[in-house]
């Protein structure tokens, strides 16, 4: 499918306007996660404003793709991309982690319109997408399934039942996407526990394999296009990203991973971000 160049730009523009959003809603909270959250905007961008078959008016429409999110650590990105599209307010974002707030500190099902699964425990968003998978295509369902992962939790056992199960019932109708940002809670994954070759361990459970540069919209919208044309086997799109992505300080500084900005921070991480905003709206025009 040709993508369009003023298509990519509004995609990047959400992604930027996201990262704005996950800053506002992390100061408001004074918790959560920065990096992976950043990290990933660009990945959610596409997603719900390009690939996924969905409508915000429709929430729960059966005919729907689904947006399985594993490392729900992450979810401000959700959140953020979520209100960005329509489904509920912007000015609820900042109610995250608070008490009575539908915006927990990981996601929980149905608290929200769009929010697919709840997340908490790492390692068990695949097998929860892959149940999702084999229900559709018994249903004979069109609709596709995207699982979006951390690589940290590559190193948990129960990823790899999944893995190898889809593998063996070529559940094609299910793409994994990993934020390979190289980093987890207490350090770099390949010093804590080694994850290379990666890509090569998928492709022996059968699994088709598709790297990208996780902040390349075109490559991302690329990849999915190619995963939904694969019929024999489920595809992982291995989305090579910068944890802390648009904000210097906090870029592949894995101390970032678990914490939030304070005032002065979020001030710095917010002017950036709106430069690049400013940016990548003159450059199209």
């Amino acid at each position: 499918m040709v993508v369009l160049q003023n298509t990519i730009s509004k995609i990047e523009k959400a992604a930027t306007d996201i990262r704005i959003a996950i800053i506002d809603m992390l100061l408001e909270a004074g918790s959560g996660h920065s990096a992976g959250p950043l990290g990933m905007a660009d990945v959610f961008a596409a997603l719900y404003f390009n690939i996924a078959r969905i409508d915000p008016k429709k929430p729960w429409d059966e005919k729907r793709d689904r947006i399985i999110l594993s490392n729900g650590h992450i979810c401000p990105v959700w959140y953020a991309t979520l209100a960005q599209r329509g489904f509920f307010p912007k000015k609820e974002l900042l109610t995250l982690r608070k008490l009575g707030s539908r915006l927990q500190g990981h996601p929980h099902r149905a608290s929200l319109p769009g929010i697919e699964n709840t997340g908490g425990p790492l390692g068990q968003g695949l097998s929860q997408a892959l149940g999702i998978a084999l229900a559709l295509r018994l249903n004979k369902s069109r609709s596709r399934v995207f699982c979006l992962m951390s690589d940290g939790e590559q190193e948990e056992g129960q990823t790899w039942e999944a893995i190898m199960c889809a593998g063996k019932y070529r559940v094609s109708n299910l793409t994994a996407i990993i934020d390979r940002n190289n980093i987890q809670i207490d350090g770099p994954t390949e010093s804590i526990m080694p994850l290379e070759p990666i890509a090569d361990k998928y492709m022996s459970f059968n699994w088709h394999v598709i790297e990208v540069d996780g902040h390349n919209v075109r490559q991302i919208i690329e990849a999915c296009d190619e995963a939904a044309a694969i019929r024999e086997k489920p595809t992982l799109i291995l989305a090579h990203t910068i944890p802390g992505k648009g904000v210097d300080f906090m870029e592949n500084d894995y101390l970032w991973h678990g914490k939030p900005p304070n005032k002065a921070e979020a001030r710095r991480a917010l002017h950036e971000l709106r430069t690049l905003r400013g940016h990548i709206m003159s450059e199209h025009e």
